[in-house]
């Protein structure tokens, strides 16, 4: 089947199969490698992308469910060719080791400074509770969502 939808801005087309995940087709059919497969099952956020401003994990969404909708990846999130807020906090503080986690870490953190500008730390903690990293304290990654927070 064939499915149109809007990835970072840009109208998009792909054929995919019924049973394919929107992040197999991200990947692999739409050259978009930022958000992670890791888990398959929404466990770990790596793969978390904004579906019509939703925050989702993209293993669990299926290729066919996004036709006709708008969708921001990792990818996208920057304006005029810069990186967005969240991602200079990320580099700024080191908040990356193996790099694995961090597409959805930062999608998550996006999300939440868009509809919170000046979250407390337990609305950080809440907002990246569906995130795992395995290879940091979380600690510089709070940090970084507190510096794109100016807080």
């Amino acid at each position: 089947m064939r499915i149109e939808l809007t990835v970072n801005g840009e109208r998009r087309e792909a054929d995919v199969w019924a049973g394919e995940s929107l992040l197999y087709v991200l990947r692999e059919r739409l050259g978009l490698p930022g958000s992670k497969n890791a888990c398959e099952q929404g466990e770990c956020g790596s793969c978390s992308v904004l579906l019509d401003g939703r925050l989702v994990c993209a293993c669990l969404v299926l290729a066919a469910q996004a036709d006709g909708h708008e969708l921001v990846t990792v990818e996208g999130l920057g304006e005029d060719g810069g990186l967005h807020p969240v991602q200079e906090a990320f580099a700024e503080t080191g908040a990356v080791q193996c790099g694995f986690c961090t597409p959805g870490f930062v999608v998550a953190a996006a999300d939440l400074l868009a509809r919170n500008p000046h979250p407390s730390e337990d609305q950080i903690r809440e907002a990246l509770s569906g995130n795992l990293c395995r290879c940091t304290g979380y600690a510089k990654i709070f940090d970084a969502v507190r510096l794109a927070a100016g807080s």
